[in-house]
């Protein structure tokens, strides 16, 4: 149960790109896979489907638990009924997952504010989420924890760290919102906490902002255009392909093979550059 992509070249089609390809390899044994999808700026679509899966009573569930709050009592369901499921991309600990498959989101956050601090000299910060409900969206949290706490470990205090939360981008009112912060706050660094960086690529080329520094999640197409022009200077890839072709391979041997699997497997923490772009298969 995953989020539905943006657009053929989105994220969430990635996952389902590795988990179709493990169901290619299986299919000598008779495994057969429903994708189920929802918005993710609508808590009630992610309910919805979850009823649907339930119906159908499946040998097994992977699942991107992408709102903690409606995940737990979607989980709780699965349990009631021995359906065994495997987390993609946030993580709700101790839930009763078989696995989880993705990024050790706190330590990604790390990572992205020792990154961002290597490449400014001076001016603050903008920590971004485009995303609604932030309490209920572990992820995106424990990667702003991860962000900030690099700098208070590392008692980091020439940057000011300032965040925001944009909940709606249809039109353009948000742009000025952030526009008059990045001037008004000395913004000369953002890092936006999940795969629609390529806002503020937007943002940055509309209003030809000079001397920013920015980095985001993920290999869409949006994004690598920004990290190609030098307007995104580093993002972060979490292997979707990987974390969908290893979590039916979880499932496969579980269910099936009835063996013991580790409870967790993060995926590695992948810097790209405009350098490197080229060379991760997840782009191509």
């Amino acid at each position: 149960m995953l989020p539905q992509p943006p657009s053929i070249d989105g994220y969430w089609n990635k996952p389902y790109i590795g988990i179709k390809r493990r169901i290619a390899e299986l299919k000598q044994y008779g495994i057969q896979n429903q994708p189920f999808t929802f918005s993710q700026t609508n808590p009630q679509s992610f309910i919805d489907e979850a009823e649907k899966i339930l119906e159908l009573k499946p040998d097994g569930i992977v699942l991107a638990p992408f709102f903690k709050k409606e995940s737990i009592k979607f989980i709780n369901q699965l349990k009631s009924n021995n359906i065994p499921f495997v987390f993609i991309d946030s993580e709700i600990k101790n839930e009763g997952q078989l696995s989880y498959i993705g990024q050790d989101s706190y330590q990604s956050g790390l990572v992205s504010g020792k990154l961002l601090d290597l490449i400014l000299p001076e001016g603050n910060i903008l920590i971004i989420h485009f995303a609604k409900e932030m309490d209920n969206q572990n992820h995106l949290v424990l990667r702003e924890k991860g962000f900030y706490n690099w700098y208070i470990n590392n008692k980091v205090d020439k940057h000011q760290l300032f965040t925001t939360e944009i909940t709606e981008t249809k039109n353009e009112g948000w742009m000025t919102t952030i526009k008059n912060k990045i001037e008004e706050k000395n913004i000369k660094g953002i890092f936006v906490t999940n795969s629609k960086v390529f806002n503020v690529g937007r943002l940055i080329e509309k209003y030809a902002l000079k001397g920013i520094q920015v980095i985001g999640h993920d290999l869409l197409k949006e994004n690598v255009e920004f990290l190609n022009k030098d307007i995104v200077q580093f993002l972060i890839c979490q292997r979707p392909e990987e974390q969908g072709y290893n979590a039916i391979n979880k499932l496969f041997r579980y269910v099936v093979q009835k063996g013991i699997i580790a409870t967790e497997r993060y995926t590695s923490i992948d810097i790209v550059t405009k350098e490197n772009v080229g060379y991760y298969k997840e782009f191509k």
